[in-house]
């Protein structure tokens, strides 16, 4: 079997990367360069309207991208990846949970160019309540299973300060246990 021509293997990685079922973008620091229909429609955006914007207005609030830039950047430096669930927002500004992963071209500048695929996970796992961006913050890392101790760590709080945000957290969303609020932050608990 011959190898395809190579106009016709461009054309179809074009075709596979408009058709994904899920939302792909290449940036270059952290600038959306070319994005996938999926991608648009996931944040109410046609593809051609997001090219040359930056993905901070992507996320609730501008401390949550520099945020999630602290804790992507050296793990891509590491791994050349990086991946976790996070909540975004939308141009109508709802907001909603997603799966995130990207890999770097260059594991030393890995905000220079990299390919990132974002899926939207609301279906399954609906944004509770009126958050304020620390707890949307610590939220995202009890979803992920750090403790109290690592969770202050990430964010630079002392544990008592995350620890009475987790019980903000668990009064907002009527959660008696530490499993129920991340039941209820996941989906599973009572509708939120």
């Amino acid at each position: 079997m011959s190898q395809p021509s190579e106009p016709h293997a461009i054309d179809a990685l074009r075709l596979a990367f408009d058709l994904a079922p899920v939302g792909m973008c290449v940036t270059e620091e952290r600038v959306v360069v070319l994005c996938n229909p999926a991608f648009g429609q996931m944040f109410g955006y046609a593809p051609q309207e997001l090219a040359g914007r930056p993905l901070a207005p992507l996320y609730p609030s501008e401390n949550e991208y520099l945020h999630i830039g602290r804790l992507g950047l050296p793990v891509m430096r590491d791994q050349g990846t990086y991946g976790d669930e996070r909540i975004m927002k939308r141009r109508d500004g709802s907001l909603f949970w997603c799966h995130v992963v990207g890999r770097a071209l260059d594991r030393a500048r890995p905000f220079a160019h990299a390919v990132w695929m974002f899926e939207d996970i609301s279906p399954r796992r609906r944004v509770a309540g009126e958050l304020t961006a620390r707890e949307r913050e610590v939220a995202q890392h009890l979803v992920a299973g750090c403790t109290s101790k690592q969770i202050a760590r990430h964010l630079e709080l002392s544990p008592r300060t995350v620890e009475a945000h987790r019980a903000r957290l668990m009064k907002k969303l009527g959660a008696a246990t530490h499993g129920e609020l991340v039941a209820r932050l996941v989906g599973a608990g009572a509708a939120t």
